[in-house]
C-alpha cells in the first residue's frame, strides 16, 4: 500500500455503503495506517446523510456532508429540509452536498433537478455551509444556477472533477475547488491531467469518491479511502515543476485547501 508520510484528507466518501458492512472499521484502520488523517463521508439523501453524520460521531477524524444527489432529488418530501437543518446543528456537519445536476441519467427530471438545486443552494447559504457540486453533461445550467443562488457566497467544491478546461475555469473563477479522484490514474484521462497539471495548488482537493472509481493500480476492485494517496502521487507528478513537489508536498496542500474549505480544525 501506498503510504504518504505526511497528512491525507479524503473529501468524498461514502462510507455508509453496504459493501463495507464487512470491514467498515478495519477499512477506515486501514487510511489510517495509510496516512489519512480525515474523512468527509457524504449524503446523497436524506437516509445517507443520517447516516453520515452518525459515521462522523463515532470518530473524531470523520466528519459528515448533508444533502441530496440530483439522482434523488425526485424523493424530496415537504420535511426534509428542516430536518437538514436540525443535521447541521451537529458540529461534525461541514459542507452541503452533494448536490447538483445530471443530465447523463435522468433519474430525476432536468426541470426538477435544476428547482431542487437551486432550493438546497439556498439552504446552504442559509446554513453557512460550502456546497459539494455533483455535475455531468449540465455545465452551462450548473454554472448559471451557482451565478444566481450566489453560492460563490459560501463557497464549494466541484468532487469528482472530470469535465473540460472551460468547466475548471468556470469552476475557479466563482472561486470554487476542484477535487481530483482516481479517474486521474486512467489511461484515458488524457485531458483530465492536462487541467489538473494546470490547476492551481490553492485550489485543489483529493477524493476517493470510495467505494467508486478505483484508481490504478486496483481497479477493478471495491475502492477505499487508503487508495486517496494514489490520487495524490498522480499530482505530485503532474506538479513536479513547482518547487520541492513530492506526494508529501501535495499532501500537505490538500490538506489545508481542505480544511480551509471546510472549516476543518
Amino acid at each position: 500500500m501506498l503510504r504518504c508520510r505526511g497528512m491525507l484528507i479524503d473529501t468524498h466518501t461514502h462510507l455508509d455503503d453496504d459493501r463495507y458492512n464487512d470491514d467498515r472499521e478495519a477499512m477506515i484502520a486501514r487510511a489510517r495506517k495509510a496516512g489519512v488523517e480525515a474523512f468527509i463521508t457524504i449524503g446523497c439523501d436524506l437516509a445517507t446523510s443520517r447516516a453520515a453524520v452518525a459515521l462522523a460521531e463515532q470518530h473524531s477524524f470523520i466528519y459528515a456532508s448533508i444533502g441530496v444527489h440530483p439522482h434523488e432529488v425526485k424523493h424530496i418530501l415537504a420535511n426534509w429540509y428542516d430536518d437538514f437543518r436540525r443535521l447541521a446543528q451537529n458540529k461534525k456537519v461541514v459542507a452541503y452536498g452533494e448536490i447538483g445536476l445530471d443530465y447523463h441519467y435522468n433519474h430525476s427530471s432536468p426541470k426538477e433537478q435544476r428547482e431542487r438545486f437551486r432550493e438546497q443552494i439556498q439552504l446552504a447559504r442559509e446554513l453557512n455551509l460550502p456546497v459539494i457540486i455533483h455535475t455531468r453533461e449540465a455545465q452551462e445550467d450548473t454554472i448559471t444556477i451557482l451565478k444566481e443562488e450566489k453560492a460563490s457566497e459560501v463557497g464549494g467544491v466541484f468532487h469528482c472533477f472530470s469535465g473540460d478546461a472551460w468547466l475548471a475555469k468556470d469552476a475557479l473563477d466563482l472561486g470554487f475547488y476542484l477535487s481530483f479522484s482516481g479517474i486521474l490514474t486512467f489511461q484515458n484521462a488524457t485531458m483530465l491531467r492536462e487541467i489538473a497539471k494546470i490547476a492551481p495548488l490553492d485550489r485543489l482537493l483529493i477524493e476517493t469518491d470510495c467505494p467508486y472509481l478505483t484508481p490504478i493500480p486496483h481497479r477493478g476492485t471495491r475502492n477505499e479511502p487508503a487508495y486517496v494517496s494514489f490520487v495524490a502521487q498522480k499530482l505530485a507528478e503532474l506538479h513536479a515543476d513547482a518547487p520541492g513537489m513530492s506526494i508529501d508536498r501535495i499532501g500537505r496542500i490538500t490538506t489545508e485547501n481542505a480544511k480551509r474549505l471546510f472549516k476543518i480544525a
